[in-house]
């Protein structure tokens, strides 16, 4: 039993050394490190090696639309209102700006005195930017968060919250419009502080909408509690409803009268954003179809000079970066995933960079973005013009083609005319002349001798000729095939005028009936204007695409100056944060000694 468990923890740590290999060979295909400059502890910008970029981009989406089949909505014809998506800039408040400082002071040093609490434990010291990072949602969301010694302020976020919240509830009031407003962070508890009864204060007071029409999920202590609020918002009895992305982000059938969404916080997954905006975003929303051209309006509201818009940003470019994964339909080939989560917080030279206003290292990102959606579209205009010229080429050669076929396909089928005879009734003479046959030979001895060489010729491949009609050659073939995994050899009989042009009746095969066989070569030669009505199209066809493409080839890109002069800014900022650099100092480092009779530098051995 011993032996058997040692021999199953054996083989699974096998298959655990050979998944982390997968992964780390899958990572080397489509994800790459990169050094980013960031701010070090000391404040000096420094160059780190991190990992946050996906490559190869398009062909992970082929490699992922191979295994899956995603549908979304609007593939499958859902009715449903459309997002309006608004994000909402509110200057900071004036504690807002003192505690912005705080935080860059905090993050750089690590003094927690700064934030009023109490040292750094070793095990919090690691988790430093974490701490920062939730210290700046805190304080965009409200002050008071952060402490009970802040008071309200009118421009907060809170406060420009329930301004919204009251216009909407004016402008829909006929209607019983309702809405969504979604915060994971001040969530309801009774008897104590929080964001959600804060700005349920300022609707009533300062706003004078009933508060028993405005409620939070978290009231609800059971099911029958849940679906009562639930049945309140579809009814219009309840206008307003408070929650949290767990307990309001799903399972929540209440858009029937939703006209808005408000977004106090940004989720940390771009799934939760998709399912808050879900609960308004969704068939049978009755109000937003006919009353509000069948759109929502989605508010994210954020502090300027928070971390608000960036966490924003970031998870609208991850879900674009999904959607388009699941669609197959990316242009990019590399993108940026973002350096701030739930577990770590976010990179230090970014926050920084964001509450400072210090936007070097930003600027870069962004021109390094705008620089690679520029080369991916010159890319796809460089591919497009290599394959316009190869395409004019064929096309070119094809036209001459066609040309050539038309003009020979219309000689035979003047000759046919000038050749052909007719009988006393009008119908058309059918004057063969097979060797080996007498010239005035009936139909009967034509159809034998047909089916003769159709059972018996062996040409090797090339073409033999056997007779005549009209002055055009009649020709028989013998080419290989199979039937039932056999070698079987079939002749097959053309019929070929001045053009060269050899023209076929069923695919060459001559009918046993004598008379059907012998009318072979007349019916092929019937279906020379069909063949010319082809080549007639075709001929119009290719006239028509190749200006298109001789413009395309011919064509430059017309986005060549902006490229080159968002290089130069991209150059101009590299500079700028080269020459802000600072070496470390290193403890092993010999310190200078400065000659005080000359005040120049001396050289020293530190031992």
């Amino acid at each position: 039993m011993n032996i058997d468990r040692i021999e199953f923890i054996a083989w699974m740590e096998s298959i655990l050394e050979r998944l982390i290999h997968s992964f780390d060979s899958w990572a080397a295909i489509y994800a790459r490190k990169t050094t980013d400059y960031e701010f070090s502890v000391a404040n000096n910008i420094v160059a780190k090696e991190r990992f946050r970029y996906f490559i190869k981009v398009p062909e992970l989406a082929q490699f992922y639309s191979e295994i899956t089949d995603y549908r979304t909505a609007k593939d499958i014809g859902i009715d449903r209102p459309e997002k309006n998506e608004v994000l909402y800039n509110i200057p900071p408040t004036p504690d807002q700006e003192v505690f912005i400082q705080k935080l860059m002071e905090f993050a750089k040093s690590g003094n927690a005195s700064l934030l009023g609490r109490a040292p750094l434990s070793p095990s919090e010291e690691k988790a430093k930017m974490l701490i920062a990072t939730d210290y700046a949602r805190k304080m965009s969301l409200d002050m008071r968060m952060v402490s009970g010694a802040y008071d309200d302020h009118p421009d907060n976020k809170g406060s420009h919250c329930a301004v919204n919240i009251a216009k909407y509830y004016n402008q829909y009031n006929a209607q019983k419009g309702t809405q969504f407003v979604f915060s994971d962070l001040g969530t309801y508890k009774p008897g104590e502080w929080n964001v959600y009864s804060e700005i349920k204060r300022k609707l009533v007071e300062d706003h004078g909408i009933p508060a028993h029409e405005v409620r939070f999920i978290q009231e609800a202590k059971n099911d029958k509690q849940r679906k009562e609020l639930i049945k309140g918002m579809n009814e219009g009895k309840i206008r307003v409803l408070f929650g949290s992305t767990s307990m309001l982000g799903t399972g929540v059938n209440a858009q029937k009268r939703a006209v808005a969404v408000h977004h106090l916080d940004t989720p940390w997954r771009p799934s939760d954003l998709a399912q808050r905006d879900g609960r308004a975003v969704r068939k049978g929303n009755e109000i937003a179809k006919f009353f509000a051209e069948n759109k929502v309006d989605v508010i994210i509201y954020a502090v300027e000079k928070s971390l608000d818009s960036y966490k924003f940003n970031l998870l609208y470019n991850k879900q674009l970066f999904i959607d388009q994964l699941k669609t197959n339909n990316l242009g990019k080939r590399t993108i940026d995933e973002g350096s701030m989560d739930e577990k770590s917080g976010m990179n230090f030279s970014e926050y920084v960079a964001i509450l400072s206003g210090n936007t070097d290292l930003l600027d870069k990102a962004k021109l390094e973005k705008q620089i690679a959606g520029l080369e991916s579209e010159k890319q796809a205009f460089n591919r497009s013009k290599f394959s316009a010229k190869y395409k004019l080429e064929d096309y070119s050669a094809e036209l001459d083609k066609a040309k050539s076929r038309f003009d020979r396909m219309s000689l035979d089928w003047d000759n046919l005319q000038q050749r052909i005879q007719k009988r006393s009734d009008g119908t058309v003479a059918n004057p063969i002349m097979l060797d080996g046959l007498p010239p005035n030979a009936d139909i009967k001895q034509i159809g034998t001798k047909l089916n003769q060489l159709a059972d018996k010729s062996r040409t090797g491949g090339s073409y033999e000729e056997i007779g005549s009609l009209y002055g055009f050659q009649l020709l028989v073939k013998t080419e290989m095939s199979q039937k039932d995994g056999v070698d079987i050899r079939v002749n097959r009989f053309l019929i070929q005028g001045e053009g060269n042009i050899k023209y076929t009746y069923n695919n060459g095969i001559i009918a046993k009936d004598e008379k059907l066989a012998s009318m072979n070569f007349l019916n092929a030669l019937e279906k020379l204007p069909v063949y010319i009505e082809q080549e007639q199209k075709k001929i119009a066809e290719i006239q028509k695409d190749l200006p298109i493409l001789q413009e395309v080839v011919n064509g430059t890109w017309s986005k060549e100056m902006r490229l080159s002069e968002l290089k130069t800014e991209l150059a101009s900022v590299e500079r700028k944060i080269q020459l802000s650099i600072t070496p470390e100092p290193s403890e092993d480092a010999p310190t200078p000694i400065i000659d005080k009779a000359t005040n120049k530098e001396r050289s020293s051995i530190r031992l």
